[in-house]
């Protein structure tokens, strides 16, 4: 039964791609494919200070908006073959990741799984992440470049996984410098603290 579900849940992508492992060869997705999944979402990222001193700790939020019809696994996942959504900072000169925070998926039952609900995100989510910058980030307009993997399925299959860039863009300035919290609908009341000298 677990068979027959993989197949028509997440078709012949996810088995073959989760299974990478115990092949001898990679199955690529075509282009078209992969221009389809990645349609699927529109990632829209924002920055918790302006400017961002150095020394201190900060918080960059990215909203995913999901396609009506569409879903894509929590980052914990119901069964182990699913591919979990994560958030990644690409590496970057002058800045540290501190924390990831994922929310709580939602238990959805799908008419290929009526049985056995699965741990997804609909509609929109919320993915943030703590970094700090560090004594030696660049002064001045900066780019942080992040990456957004997911799988997005339908009531019927899934499209391919996929990594979508994602860019943070932020001014950082010197140590000690004033500042102030920006998208509080977004982001905790309390903004985050100067780290301890």
């Amino acid at each position: 039964m677990r068979a027959y579900v993989l197949w028509f849940c997440c078709g012949f992508w996810l088995m073959a791609l989760s299974a990478e492992a115990l092949l001898p060869a990679r199955v690529s997705a075509s282009p078209q494919s992969l221009t389809a999944a990645a349609s699927v979402i529109k990632p829209q990222a924002y920055v918790s200070l302006d400017p961002v001193p150095r020394g201190r700790e900060f918080q960059v939020a990215v909203l995913v908006a999901i396609a009506r019809g569409f879903h894509i696994n929590s980052h914990k996942p119901s069964d182990a073959y699913l591919i979990p959504t994560s958030l990644t900072p690409q590496p970057s000169p002058g800045f540290e990741l501190a924390d990831t925070m994922y929310p709580s998926g939602r238990l959805e039952k799908f008419a290929f799984s009526p049985g056995h609900p699965l741990d997804v995100y609909t509609g929109s989510v919320t993915l943030k992440l703590m970094l700090l910058a560090q004594a030696n980030a660049p002064l001045g307009p900066t780019t942080i470049p992040l990456t957004l993997r997911y799988q997005a399925c339908n009531d019927a299959s899934c499209l391919p996984p996929v990594r979508v860039p994602v860019n943070v863009s932020l001014h950082v300035a010197l140590a000690g410098a004033k500042t102030q919290p920006l998208h509080p609908e977004i982001f905790s009341s309390n903004p985050p603290q100067p780290l301890p000298r």
